[in-house]
């Protein structure tokens, strides 16, 4: 609470502050002053006093933290205006991503994932640039496909992947698409996507209701998009209950690949 507030107030005085929660969970102690302080103030000061300030740190399940360390933000976060909020995926998206969050004149959460610290990935020459940067709010197709569209991000795109890679083994081809920005929401992408596979599912680690995937499909359902649908959206996201701490009933408590290859044979029926 306390430095976080220190930060909010050094951004309104013109500094550019990075706020770094040992675990997003810690936030909730200083959720006062990320919403009340931080993402209303531009508003409430008629657009005299900006905020440049982003709040980073680990996201959603790591392993063995049990119920109150495990909880994914994103929704929570993104529900509330006057915040911008990015979920990266890979190094190309953390480093493309903070960049653009630092330089932000609004409040940036910026929600990585804990057990994707360690993991390599192959990265273009471009990206060792300090000036590679990406546009936030925009998402990125990481695997092209015809027959039905999945949705994810951060940890969830790997499985997402995975899960892919398990459907290509039965002549099913799934588009995966890596949001990298939860507010704001790149419709556009997910909606072409659909109006080409007809098909869609959303992945995510956090709960179900009120999560991203309903909002995703509340903004297919208001959208002309919805007639380019074969079958409803089906979602795969965390169970509804709080983490449990053992490690086999953690596993189950967390989608995984099969849950994903059992959602897109579900809504393709008889046509795969």
């Amino acid at each position: 609470m306390g430095f976080a507030g220190i930060a909010v107030g050094s951004a309104m005085a013109g500094l550019r502050p990075i706020c770094e929660f040992m675990t997003f969970n810690f936030s909730m102690q200083a959720i006062d002053h990320v919403i009340n302080s931080a993402a209303k103030t531009f508003y409430m000061s008629a657009g005299t006093v900006n905020v440049p300030i982003v709040f980073r740190g680990p996201n959603g399940a790591a392993a063995g933290v049990a119920a109150q360390h495990s909880q994914c933000f994103a929704a929570w976060y993104a529900h509330c205006p006057g915040l911008k909020v990015i979920s990266p995926y890979d190094a190309e998206d953390c480093r493309g991503l903070l960049k653009a969050a630092i330089r932000d004149p609004d409040p940036v959460v910026f929600l990585e994932n804990e057990l994707l610290y360690g993991v390599s990935y192959p990265v273009d020459e471009k990206i060792t640039s300090k000036d590679f940067v990406l546009p936030i709010g925009k998402a990125k197709i990481m695997k092209p496909g015809k027959d039905v569209t999945i949705v994810a991000h951060s940890k969830a795109v790997e499985t997402s992947l995975l899960a892919a890679a398990e459907l290509a083994k039965i002549g099913i081809e799934a588009e995966i698409i890596n949001l990298r920005s939860i507010r704001p929401l790149d419709t556009a992408t997910i909606f072409n996507s659909i109006k080409k596979t007809h098909h869609l599912i959303t992945v995510e680690q956090g709960w179900p209701q009120h999560g991203v995937g309903s909002e995703i499909c509340a903004r297919v359902m208001e959208d002309e998009t919805f007639f380019h649908l074969d079958a409803p959206v089906w979602r795969v996201c965390g169970v509804d209950v709080p983490m449990p701490y053992t490690k086999t009933l953690e596993i189950n408590a967390l989608p995984q690949p099969k849950d994903v290859v059992q959602a897109v044979q579900k809504i393709l029926g008889k046509k795969k």
